[in-house]
């Protein structure tokens, strides 16, 4: 019992110095929310126009909704302050199904991961949308076993917020034994929401978002783009960073990085292919979910994030519920890489907001901090695929007799 009182009261302090975080410096790690999810709020509210139904989004149409419940009560309190407070009512009822009763240390200990993650990362964290699909991610995950079809149903409602949370899905489908209710519970949520975007007029618009980011560049976070804002750093003729008004986010160009843009869709493709394709063998070869399924989703997420041309700061929160359900079924194997991904959580704080202007400048020791963190999330990424093609299983392999 004192030790579950600690952990929430470390809880409610954590979340409060991070709604703190995103009002210092100007708003500057809560830019999205005070100004794009307000202005987006507002337009819709006073009968604009309504992303996802009326014009295609860069997120998936349900991602409006969350920004839309913050706006409607902007009235009460401060859009910023509101954001605040609505992921961490959010964070407060995954964080209970994780602690649950307080007995189970490795709940115990991925609930302090989790605390530690959401401080390291600071604001940006919390105030963007990704910071809502955290928690559903979460308890869907947790829910894999004991409630497959209604952790199939909140990954589902996760991954239709931000895509990210696909990858939990895809390796749900091949860890989870009752593949049918994996199945139901996504193709419900997806029929719900479908529907409802074409009974609202939004049919054209409602995979507007996909096109969308198949023609982004490369993003100056993503690990692609470390070569190339290395070599803007040293002034190579042709690198340089440049702002994408239509995206509203930096982008760096080089010596053939309209290659590199045209390969790097087909190679996140191909690579999380590959990824699925190892576990599904293991899940043939009768591995079990404990096992699996946690460096089978970790290596899918980090999959999204390494082989992505895009590397956005907030995407380091994805992996919060890979590692938490690792450190559940597994804490001893699982703490040095949640480790690991509290030190590249950490250095992305300090990359945005508290380094950014240094990069965007090319300072060479605001790129170094960014090439870091690039590799040791390639480092990470390449130590959880190890582990993935390490999966104990169950069933040998037949062998074959000369004849």
């Amino acid at each position: 019992m004192a030790r579950r009182a600690v952990v929430w009261a470390a809880f409610v302090l954590v979340h409060a110095m991070v709604i703190w975080l995103g009002f210092a410096g100007d708003h500057a790690a809560s830019w999205d929310v005070d100004q794009l999810y307000r202005w987006w709020a507002g337009r819709t509210l006073t009968g604009g126009p309504f992303p996802g139904i009326t014009e295609d989004w860069v997120y998936p149409t349900p991602a409006h909704l969350p920004i839309l419940l913050v706006g409607a009560l902007s009235g009460l309190v401060d859009y910023v302050l509101g954001w605040g407070l609505l992921v961490t009512a959010l964070d407060a009822a995954a964080f209970a199904v994780l602690v649950g009763n307080g007995r189970s240390r490795g709940r115990l200990i991925a609930a302090w991961f989790w605390l530690a993650a959401i401080l390291a990362l600071g604001g940006v964290g919390m105030f963007r949308l990704d910071a809502v699909t955290v928690p559903l991610a979460v308890v869907g995950s947790l829910w894999l076993v004991g409630r497959p079809w209604l952790g199939s149903v909140l990954l589902a409602v996760a991954t239709w917020i931000k895509v990210w949370p696909a990858a939990l899905l895809a390796a749900a489908l091949i860890a989870v034994r009752r593949r049918p209710a994996v199945v139901g519970g996504a193709a419900v949520v997806s029929a719900v929401v479908v529907i409802a975007v074409v009974i609202a007029g939004g049919g054209a618009h409602l995979l507007g978002f996909v096109g969308d980011q198949t023609s982004r560049g490369l993003q100056i976070e993503a690990p692609v783009s470390t070569v190339y804002m290395m070599l803007a750093a040293a002034g190579v003729p042709g690198a340089s960073v440049f702002y994408d008004r239509d995206l509203i986010t930096f982008q760096v160009t080089g010596p053939d990085v309209d290659v590199v843009i045209a390969v790097m869709t087909p190679v996140l493709i191909v690579g999380m292919l590959a990824i699925a394709a190892i576990g599904a063998i293991k899940a043939w070869r009768g591995a079990p979910f404990v096992v699996l399924f946690p460096p089978l989703a970790t290596a899918l997420v980090l999959g999204f994030i390494v082989l992505n041309k895009v590397g956005s700061p907030q995407y380091m929160t994805w992996l919060v519920a890979p590692v938490v359900v690792g450190l559940v079924l597994q804490v001893r194997r699982w703490w040095p890489p949640a480790v690991l991904t509290l030190v590249i959580l950490a250095l992305t704080q300090l990359i945005f907001p508290f380094w950014y202007d240094g990069i965007l400048t090319l300072m060479p020791a605001s790129v170094a901090l960014l090439v870091v963190r690039n590799v040791l999330l390639v480092g990470l990424f390449a130590w959880v695929v190890v582990r993935l093609a390490r999966v104990r299983v169950l069933r040998p392999v037949p062998l074959r007799v000369p004849e």
